[in-house]
């Protein structure tokens, strides 16, 4: 997830605009159709003959992504064994809000993170970066991270040993208020970053479902509720270069 995801929102909403600013300039002052509907002649009449082609297509595409959904494509392991290097998602994009596309301002308010969501989110420090993550801390939360357990508000969460799987390291399941998750341990004697963190108002502590691996709120903070991007939900594809694509994972709900 990188930087390119902002600019295709960029240059998708210029584009829309701007062959939706033809159609009208066409309609007010150049009126390139006749009467009979038929199409001028000439660099003006097929400038504007493709404007209406293209522009309704952009504005599906550009408010199906900017409201509805958008596809991301996880680059890394930090979410394992939840989400793998190279699994295409769906992001739900309404879940926590209407926002203007590029500008990402809030015009309609839809709901809040609950403990447990996966989460997308932009980097506070770098803005054309988007991370993915779970909602561990709400606002106002105390955070006890500790030889690998989790205590939020003076409560253990609870872990159990997990199935055996293709991983690397050991498997335990997490319930974060009723969602239900696999987290991977790969130094259950050693923990990367104990602490205690109080969670701002405002803002949500996140953690990679790969707990040993993943550059998360421990270092980098809690995230501001403005810098949110949408609620992970489906995976739709799994593909690595030259591997034969992961049928089984198509359509999987994102626990």
């Amino acid at each position: 997830m990188n930087e390119l995801i902002i600019n295709l929102a960029f240059f998708l909403t210029a584009l829309t605009v701007i062959s939706g600013a033809i159609i009208v300039l066409d309609k007010v002052f150049w009126k390139t159709r006749d009467e009979d509907s038929r199409q001028a002649p000439g660099r003006l009449g097929t400038l504007v003959e493709y404007a209406r082609s293209f522009f309704p297509v952009l504005l599906f595409v550009l408010v199906i992504r900017s409201f509805i959904f958008e596809p991301f494509r996880i680059p890394s392991g930090s979410m394992m064994p939840t989400l793998l290097e190279g699994d295409f998602i769906f992001v739900q994009k309404y879940a926590y809000g209407l926002r203007l596309p590029v500008t990402e301002t809030k015009i309609f308010e839809t709901g809040s993170p609950k403990r447990g969501d996966v989460v997308v989110f932009r980097l506070p420090s770098d803005p054309s970066v988007n991370y993915i993550k779970r909602v561990v801390g709400l606002p106002g939360d105390e955070i006890i991270y500790d030889r690998q357990r989790l205590t939020i508000n003076g409560e253990t969460v609870q872990l159990k040993q997990g199935p055996n799987a293709s991983f690397d390291a050991p498997v335990f399941i997490e319930d974060l208020d009723g969602r239900v998750h696999d987290i991977l341990v790969t130094n259950p004697r050693f923990s990367t970053r104990d602490g205690t963190y109080r969670v701002p108002e405002g803002q949500y502590f996140v953690m990679g479902d790969n707990r040993d691996r993943s550059r998360d709120s421990r270092f980098i903070g809690a995230i501001p509720e403005k810098f949110l991007v949408g609620e992970a939900v489906r995976v739709w594809m799994h593909f690595v270069p030259w591997n034969v694509p992961d049928w089984s994972r198509i359509g999987m709900k994102i626990q």
